[in-house]
């Protein structure tokens, strides 16, 4: 029989975290983070990850790979997760896939379309000609090139946009072709037990997305931020609102208003209304890849649990 693995997605604030802690010591699992934000140090409190006792309780991997000042691709989080997940497994332990970034589940279990690995300079002169022009100007360059990834990627979504021009820079090839092709990966080496978890009210999840942002205000997050901004690699850094870690969901918020730019309580309107919009997205990215069996962990809990023990038994 193949070996098994969960993996347990959903959106923001949907309780995946204590649930693959429980699911992990129960199971004899290890938790292997599916976050592309918790790949960066010094994203601790915004980035909800977890904490000392959480990871002395339960082995986690994939998580504080990069400095903030850094980037991380998709392509190399699917080979670096799949020598994590291969380590457990050869321990005979049951990986727990846990987190909320598509793109990263997409890349770990379907494998990624081969394409040329990233290349710093050609992103350097991108990243100077959006400091230079901004975003929405390389993004209309882009539907000149490549209408297709131009129609499904938003103007101010500046990592995908980046990679799509450097990737045409680079070949000559649009991006959107080279996704046709089949993936070249080889074939996940576990049978994958696909769980979503979301309160089905969707007012019950912005009610948690609000008191989680609330928490983290009350833990110190400004103050993370403010560490962050000392930071001499960050000071140095010509755009720092465009590097992936400083743009997710809460920090670039938090940077901005340490810009001087709005209240403390415009300030956190942002934030929540930010993290609403990247629960929505999740959800509609969940919904359509489709395979994943869903549940309500507030009142589907025993049914949750009876599935994964079921499964890993």
């Amino acid at each position: 029989m193949r070996p098994r693995a969960v993996a347990l997605m959903g959106p923001t604030a949907s309780g995946k975290t204590a649930l693959a802690l429980e699911w992990a010591a129960r199971f004899g699992g290890e938790i292997v983070s599916v976050d592309s934000a918790l790949v960066y140090r010094g994203l601790e409190i915004g980035a909800a990850k977890p904490d000392a006792a959480e990871r002395a309780r339960v082995p986690h991997h994939m998580l504080d790979l990069r400095d903030p000042w850094q980037t991380y691709s998709a392509a190399e989080f699917a080979h670096d997760a799949r020598r994590a997940v291969d380590d457990v497994l050869r321990r005979g332990r049951v990986p727990i896939l846990a987190g909320g970034t598509g793109l990263y589940f997409a890349a770990l279990l379907d494998g990624l379309s081969p394409m040329p690995e990233a290349d710093a300079d050609t992103r350097a002169a991108i990243a100077a000609e959006a400091a230079a022009l901004g975003w929405p100007a390389l993004h209309a360059q882009l539907a000149t090139l490549d209408p297709e990834a131009a129609a499904r990627i938003k103007p101010g979504d500046a990592q995908r946009i980046q990679r799509a021009l450097e990737v045409h820079r680079l070949t000559g090839v649009p991006i959107s072709d080279w996704q046709r092709h089949p993936s070249e990966s080889p074939p996940f080496p576990a049978q994958v037990l696909a769980l979503a978890i979301a309160p089905p009210a969707r007012a019950t999840l912005h009610a948690r997305i609000a008191d989680r942002f609330d928490a983290m205000l009350a833990a110190g997050f400004l103050d993370e931020v403010r560490g962050l901004r000392a930071l001499p690699q960050l000071q140095a850094h010509p755009a720092p609102l465009e590097l992936p870690a400083i743009r997710a969901v809460g920090y670039r918020q938090a940077w901005a208003y340490l810009d001087g730019q709005g209240t403390a309580d415009d300030f956190r309107a942002r934030a929540i209304a930010a993290t609403r919009q990247l629960a929505k997205r999740q959800c509609t990215w969940l919904r359509g890849r489709g395979g994943a069996r869903w549940f309500d962990p507030a009142t589907q809990r025993a049914a949750l649990d009876a599935e994964v023990a079921a499964f890993v038994a």
